[in-house]
């Protein structure tokens, strides 16, 4: 991710402490930085890492009001004249510094970036692969669910037709016929009704990925902390307090467009009143995305400022187990030779000792690196496994929803007749 993309930034005024005057510009934030920049000159008069900032506070004093000061090392900055309002700002910053010192990039992390050796760097890698597929597999499994449910209650129609055509057939039948009448004291089948199972599935469901936000509704100025989660079937954004604020099942959003990769916005469109949007920031957000681009694949706008974050990933959906498996054993090919293979257990080997000898991996890291590449295997073969199911599944519906069209066809003209 590229740290100096700009997040967010206000017009406002700083407190030159040199010169003992206010100047006008802009205060900037970005993944790992906060910068000001005077109007008038364009000079960067503040600029420092957010794993340096101590505190951060709404001050005022007799000469001060409304201001913002942060707590920088023994330095202390003050911002005042916060555009649209010292509390937004406030919200904003403070969730980016949090995060970032719970982050592994917050304080020293930096340093210890630089130390970091090949194999911790493949091993942030995989495990990254190996998260987004786990992901995928969750997603996966619950469509699954609702094609069984739908399979369930096409089989419930296909009986309960078969009643009605038992039925249309004794009303068809003349009143001399001497089997007629067993066809009413027959005792008709039912079926259980499976309700339970899909009035509970929303309950069972399970979260994919909840991460903190800061939430605008619509286009207020008015910002507040919150949290975003990820379900199967769509997202819901509560409070702090874990209070639902809204949630969107997948079939209520219209459109989710990424104005950057820690910004998004949520609308669902209405007809004659307004619609409901929500826009969310968060320092956690580049984990949700790749997640809900693959949920709302015709629904995800990126805008111009977060093109660079779509990357490689528009890859078909029938090839997504395969082609993160060739990946991360292609990544490990790579770093060794082009030419050697990779896939199976011997190339798996040979890698830990070509990375052991060229890249200086240590023997835990190279053992840690072969047991994720397992795992990704495994993983695949059960998404590509799970994708062929349910490309039969979507068969089997089609071909009971034709054969359920043709014999209600055929009986409304079966009951056209006897009226």
């Amino acid at each position: 991710m590229n740290e100096d993309i700009r997040i967010h930034s206000w017009p406002c005024s700083y407190y030159l402490d040199t010169s003992k005057q206010w100047v006008s510009g802009r205060l900037s934030l970005t993944p790992v930085a906060i910068k000001f920049t005077a109007d008038k000159t364009g000079e960067l008069l503040v600029n420092f890492h957010l794993s340096s900032i101590s505190e951060i506070k709404k001050e005022s004093s007799n000469l001060i009001f409304s201001s913002l000061t942060i707590l920088e090392k023994s330095t202390k900055h003050w911002f005042s004249s916060l555009q649209p309002s010292r509390n937004v700002v406030f919200n904003i910053l403070e969730h980016f510094w949090r995060e970032q010192l719970l982050s592994s990039e917050g304080a020293g992390a930096e340093a210890a970036a630089l130390q970091s050796s090949k194999g911790k760097e493949l091993t942030g890698l995989l495990t990254g692969s190996q998260k987004r597929l786990e992901d995928t597999a969750k997603v996966l499994h619950y469509q699954g669910e609702q094609f069984d449910n739908i399979m369930r209650g096409l089989n419930r129609i296909e009986g309960d037709m078969d009643v009605a055509d038992r039925l249309l057939t004794e009303l068809e039948s003349p009143s001399w016929w001497p089997f007629s009448s067993r066809l009413w004291k027959a005792p008709l089948e039912t079926k259980p009704k499976e309700t339970a199972t899909v009035s509970d599935s929303k309950n069972q469901e399970g979260i994919i990925i909840r991460i903190p936000v800061i939430i605008t509704h619509r286009t207020d100025s008015n910002v507040k902390p919150g949290k975003l989660t990820l379900f199967a079937s769509g997202l819901e954004i509560s409070d702090c307090n874990s209070q639902v604020i809204h949630r969107f099942e997948s079939k209520d959003v219209d459109d989710i467009r990424v104005h950057t990769p820690y910004e998004i916005s949520v609308r669902q469109r209405f007809i004659g009143k307004p619609d409901t949007s929500y826009r969310l920031l968060s320092a956690k957000m580049p984990e949700a995305i790749p997640i809900l681009e693959m949920q709302f694949s015709k629904k995800i706008q990126f805008l111009e400022d977060a093109l660079g974050f779509v990357g490689a990933r528009k890859s078909p959906q029938v090839d997504l187990g395969t082609s993160i498996w060739q990946a991360a054993t292609g990544l490990l090919g790579g770093v060794v030779q082009p030419s050697s293979p990779v896939g199976d257990s011997e190339g798996i080997d040979n890698d830990q000792v070509q990375l052991q000898k060229q890249e200086k991996i240590s023997q835990e890291e190279a053992k840690e690196l072969k047991q994720i590449l397992k795992k990704l295997k495994g993983l695949a073969l059960e998404t590509e496994a799970e994708l062929e199911r349910q490309d039969e599944a979507l068969d089997s519906i089609t071909t009971s929803v034709d054969r359920a069209t043709l014999n209600i066809d055929k009986q409304n003209r079966r009951i056209k007749k006897l009226t």
